[in-house]
């Protein structure tokens, strides 16, 4: 996990331009959970700052943390002037300045679970907001995912990353909610989805797949080889379904 962590940089480019951005709805539902203002923010893991934007653009003051110095150089490009940027893990930002809402863009997996939910809740105001957000872009066609699942089979069994806890996929709430449940410092759990549909071209598909950490770390050769192969089993486009699971709790109100 900490080889795939560490992978992203070498693709930051590829990471902005083929990553989807967040739509407003994820904003809308974060800022009815809060149930008051959200002025100060704290992200996680900011990659690119594809959701850095999403909330520093409706009038949030975000701090955009990113260990890798090319992510965060690549989104130094494309985020607004007033958000403040630190290359640090989460397991190395200082604690003292408290945040009302702390999130991470399909980001949380990538950190320790050693002390992740004491952490968490000290960087956050009491009654604060945390929030987790993602989920895999699949493609619609089951038939042609199983194509491309069995094209890709020599070199990796899965690209997708199983849940932290080993929740089952199909247990109604899902990690890290079943995490968030048991912590002493937050209530509140709850779990959403938004739907999301998304087109893209065969290419655009296979380059959105370079971004992904399963196949950063295959070799040059095996990578080239699997997106071939991949490709020879695509139509011109794809239709892909790319829901996101958001995780929202708050942080409890004691000190």
């Amino acid at each position: 996990m900490t080889i795939r962590a560490l992978s992203f940089g070498a693709m930051a480019h590829a990471y902005e331009r083929f990553r989807p951005g967040y739509p407003v709805e994820l904003l809308d539902l974060v800022v009815a959970y809060a149930r008051r203002p959200v002025r100060t923010a704290l992200e996680i893991g900011a990659g690119t700052g594809k959701a850095t934007r999403l909330f520093a653009e409706h009038g949030v003051s975000v701090t955009a943390t990113e260990p890798d110095e090319a992510m965060l150089a690549e989104l130094r490009k494309h985020v607004p002037a007033g958000v403040k940027t630190e290359r640090a893990a989460f397991e190395e930002l200082p604690l003292g300045e408290r945040y009302g809402l702390v999130y991470a863009a399909a980001a949380l997996h990538w950190t320790n679970p050693a002390g992740r939910w004491p952490r968490m809740a000290a960087l956050l105001e009491p009654g604060g907001v945390f929030a987790s957000f993602g989920g895999p872009i699949r493609l619609a066609d089951l038939e042609l995912a199983q194509a491309v699942q069995k094209a890709q089979v020599p070199f990796l069994d899965t690209d997708e990353i199983p849940s932290p806890d080993g929740t089952p996929p199909g247990q109604a709430m899902q990690w890290p909610g079943t995490e968030l449940q048991q912590s002493e410092w937050f209530t509140d759990v709850q779990q959403a989805e938004i739907e999301r549909r998304l087109t893209m071209t065969a290419r655009e598909y296979t380059d959105h797949l370079s971004t992904i950490s399963a196949y950063l770390i295959l070799s040059t050769a095996d990578r080239e080889q699997v997106f071939r192969q991949i490709q020879e089993v695509l139509p011109a486009t794809v239709e892909l379904n790319a829901d996101l699971t958001v995780h929202l709790a708050r942080r409890r109100p004691q000190e």
